[in-house]
């Protein structure tokens, strides 16, 4: 048998980024960018195996022996999730996973790829006392990093697009690698055989109406990028600014061809950060979609602004049944100072188009934007309240790196977590950015008590128990019992 070229493991620990929240409520997502990196690397003749350590779950430890016994040519961590907030708290993992590989097989050589890698290498480099380290989206870099370590020129001066690595106690780092243009041509399907499909679970809230049946779960892209540049959000520093690629409608419902007819897949995310924005790509998916009969269930992030009344019933048609809005704030003043700009009118206007058409409308607020008072966050709870949501994602502001906020907040050397985990929203340790006028500790109390007070709204249960049954209100109601421990309030 020949040696294993790659082995890609998805770091775990959700009970410490999630608490309590990790039993049953969080969602397990597969892990996108490990899929599509092995789809890749065995596209160009490499043998790959993914870890998924969340999916397990496994501990570092039992990770480490695993690769000890593979005794792989490369062992990567990689720590993108598909959203802003999914990679930086997943550090703390990451690095107890390189710790253990040190440790248990020091003869394997390392990697780790991913968002808060490339926002932050060398540090990354140093904190984790990895080989090597991709920088952006890895794909070219991975498959270089292969050929040279199977070559043996194992001492070389890496001159590899994309690749940071350590030589001589010294950090060594080129040029970033060209994104991949052709997403259909040069990319293959995420590997989903190399992935425990059976495990991986739905939001509670996507499946309200059937909150039994959150298994099996997928996502999939349509997309890379995201044009906007929002001052919280550090998507694009994977991608080296704004921007977005889109693939083929045919060669995406292939795909959910195969996530549905060998997988049973009905519970789907489309990952995108903005795929409600070109009509023609949204229609021709829809459609194609449509064509097939399937009975999925899906759900998708939106602008407000980009959500157009032609589209939205076919929209329902093809199975997707929740739209995600990023509303962050009810107050325009604190949007644009993020750079979140759009028509203030036209909020409530698109939750009704959207909830008209049948489709579910959950929207994400952030409490703690640079430019919040109380007065801004109470009102940012009370837009939400009179919209009637399906749902409400209150999250707090936080510095992830990558992101214009992080860069803001290192000059002007406020407080930032004391560990990665502390970034995650529902973490004991989570610590916010602080505003201009309220400490840290106030708007984290703030979003916990907003949580709250919005899902447990005798208005809000009546609303849920009419439209979803009596079984998804008892659900909400054992949501809202769950304790978040918070260290910083």
């Amino acid at each position: 048998m020949s040696k294993l070229d790659l082995l890609l493991v998805k770091p775990g620990r959700q009970e410490l980024l999630y608490g309590k929240l990790s039993h049953t409520l969080h969602a397990v997502e597969p892990p996108l960018w490990a899929g599509l990196l092995a789809g890749y690397i065995r596209k160009h003749g490499y043998s790959v195996r993914i870890i998924d350590a969340e999916a397990g779950p496994l501990s570092a430890g039992e990770i480490a022996g695993k690769a000890a016994e593979l005794n792989p040519v490369l062992a990567g961590v990689v720590v993108s999730g598909t959203n802003p907030s999914a990679s930086t708290m997943n550090m703390t993992g990451a690095a107890e996973i390189l710790d253990a590989l040190k440790s248990e097989a020091p003869q394997i050589k390392t990697v780790i790829a991913g968002l808060h890698p490339t926002a932050l290498p060398e540090r990354t480099i140093n904190e984790t006392g990895v080989d090597f380290l991709c920088q952006g989206e890895g794909f070219y870099t991975l498959r270089s990093l292969l050929e040279a370590l199977k070559s043996g020129n194992g001492s070389q001066d890496y001159n590899i697009e994309g690749l940071w690595y350590r030589k001589s106690d010294r950090v060594f780092s080129n040029p970033r690698a060209p994104l991949i243009k052709d997403l259909d041509g040069e990319l293959p399907f995420a590997a989903w055989d190399l992935l425990p499909m059976s495990r991986y679970r739905a939001h509670n809230w996507h499946c309200y109406g059937n909150i039994k049946r959150r298994q099996p779960y997928a996502v999939v892209y349509t997309s890379l990028g995201c044009p906007f540049n929002c001052h919280f959000c550090c998507i694009n520093a994977l991608f080296g600014g704004p921007g977005i690629r889109r693939r083929s409608p045919e060669k995406v419902v292939v795909e959910i061809d195969l996530l549905v007819n060998r997988y049973g897949v009905r519970n789907l995310k489309i990952m995108d950060e903005l795929f409600v924005s070109t009509e023609s790509h949204v229609a021709k998916i829809c459609d194609l979609i449509i064509e097939r009969g399937y009975d999925l269930n899906m759900w998708a992030y939106a602008r407000i602004d980009t959500v157009r009344k032609k589209l939205i019933g076919k929209m329902k048609r093809a199975g997707i049944n929740w739209l995600a809005f990023g509303i962050e704030s009810a107050a325009a003043g604190v949007r644009e100072g993020v750079a979140k700009k759009f028509d203030q009118g036209k909020i409530k206007k698109t939750v009704e188009m959207t909830r008209a058409a049948g489709i579910n409308v959950l929207g994400n607020f952030i409490f703690g934007l640079p430019d919040d008072n109380y007065e801004t966050m109470q009102e940012t709870l009370e837009m939400a309240m009179d919209l009637k949501l399906d749902y409400a994602n209150f999250y707090v502001t936080m510095a992830y790196p990558g992101s214009k906020l992080y860069r803001d907040a290192v000059a002007k050397g406020l407080k930032l977590p004391g560990s990665w985990h502390g970034y995650s929203q529902f973490g004991e340790d989570c610590l916010p950015l602080p505003t201009k006028y309220l400490t840290s500790a106030e708007v984290l109390k703030f979003r916990d008590g907003a949580f709250l007070k919005y899902h447990l709204d005798p208005g809000y249960l009546d609303r849920m128990e009419k439209k979803f049954g009596r079984e998804t209100t008892e659900h909400i109601k054992e949501m809202c019992r769950i304790n978040i421990r918070r260290k910083h309030v």
